[in-house]
């Protein structure tokens, strides 16, 4: 953890003249009247530069953001560097759209809400960096967020959904099950030991240099994995979900991305061709991969609904099952969860594809959430710090591991 204010040279922060500037390009309408309260969200854990404004009753009044994905795309991943500058660069221009957008000048906000941990640490940084001069110079309080708990709480923006439920994570750089009993209030059932679905669906579409197909060359790994299933046979190689035997909710996705590597090279040097080119059997590969890791998080996912009914920590029916980040816009995936939430008499609720990857909409709305129950509300941003790496609630995972519960078999028949 670095504290902001010792290192924020690193960060070059924005010029307090460069702050002023940015706020008398506003237009403020001293005769206009807010009930509502009103937080501008910034995000910029990753790679997507985005901001909104969000009204407590769960309007969008305004939003922007700025991918850096086809700028990844072309350097194999993402270079931390390379997205602290495209951050710096875009920020002030970014959080300038949404609210002009929203219609709202800075003076009639009633916080800002900032993305200050899980996440890329020179990231973080430059949104955090870029806040505190915004909330300094406004006199506004600010919201620090858990990105995971924003992702988590995304879908009472969109449906109404009580607490507590199941919220499962999944995307490039998480992959966790938790269960939500309020605003911060989380038992962290299981999570990822090693890498996250997202990152081992993008390393696999890198390998088999799906980039080079015509199909998919402007895609995401993940999304070209998924593009690509859809003409493969899943039975034509039979990659063994991981951890069989352990009765948690953890998961692994490393094991099964070095076994595919392995498979992979196997047959380049059948098909006679060198590492970049194009398998004949990408599609039955991107099929089985993709098969494979939809079973492995129903099946977690199948515990977890079992072992919170168990202790009654849910209802024994119409327990809600939310699904969000970047993976669970993979509509294959989904459908193996629906398999087990109807097995179980859950209902399962996504939030729309565009919410569920990173977006300043998400970090807006925990702001209001956080606002209208009064939690974590800074008016003084002094020594605020941001956190790559932080948990998400209690962690009760080794307590789900020594239930040991049987899971019953399903026909993922998908």
């Amino acid at each position: 953890m670095l504290i902001l204010n010792k290192t924020a040279r690193m960060f070059s922060t924005p010029s307090k003249r460069k702050i002023c500037e940015f706020l008398r390009s506003f237009h403020f309408h001293p005769g206009k009247r807010l009930f509502h309260k009103l937080v501008l969200g910034i995000e910029t854990s990753c790679d997507d530069t985005a901001a909104a404004v969000v009204d407590e009753t769960g309007n969008v009044l305004g939003e922007a953001i700025h991918s850096q994905t086809e700028v990844h795309l072309k350097t194999g991943g993402i270079i931390p560097p390379v997205a602290q500058q495209l951050h710096r660069e875009n920020i002030q221009r970014i959080v300038q759209e949404a609210l002009s957008a929203s219609k709202v000048s800075p003076s009639e906000l009633s916080a800002v809400a900032t993305t200050i941990k899980p996440g890329l640490a020179l990231s973080l940084g430059v949104g955090l960096s870029f806040s505190l001069q915004l909330v300094n110079q406004l006199k506004k309080p600010f919201i620090p967020i858990h990105h995971m708990e924003a992702h988590a709480l995304t879908i009472r923006l969109t449906n109404k959904v009580e607490f507590p439920f199941l919220v499962l994570l999944i995307s490039g750089g998480h992959c966790l099950l938790a269960l939500v009993r309020g605003v911060s209030d989380f038992l962290l059932l299981g999570k990822s030991l090693d890498i996250a679905p997202g990152d081992m669906l993008d390393k696999v579409a890198r390998r088999l240099s799906l980039i080079k197909h015509p199909e998919c060359s402007t895609m995401s790994g993940g999304k070209a994995i998924e593009h690509l299933a859809k003409q493969g046979n899943k039975l034509h190689f039979d990659f063994k979900p991981p951890m069989q035997r352990a009765k948690n909710c953890d998961f692994s996705f490393s094991g099964l991305q070095h076994v595919i590597d392995r498979i992979i090279m196997q047959k380049e040097k059948e098909e006679g061709i060198e590492k970049g080119q194009i398998l004949s059997s990408a599609a039955d590969i991107a099929a089985a991969v993709q098969h494979t890791t939809a079973c492995h998080i129903a099946k977690r996912t199948h515990r977890a609904i079992l072992f919170c009914k168990q202790r009654d920590l849910l209802c024994q029916s119409n327990a809600v099952l939310v699904v969000s980040g970047g993976v669970a816009s993979n509509l294959y995936i989904r459908k193996a969860l629906e398999i087990v939430t109807n097995a179980t008499q859950c209902t399962l609720l996504c939030p729309p594809p565009k919410l569920c990857t990173d977006n300043g909409i998400m970090i807006a709305w925990n702001g209001i959430e956080r606002l209208r129950a009064g939690l974590g509300i800074l008016h003084d941003t002094e020594g605020i710090r941001y956190e790559p790496k932080c948990p998400l609630g209690v962690d009760i995972s080794k307590e789900v591991g020594e239930a040991a519960i049987k899971v019953p078999r399903l026909n993922m028949k998908i």
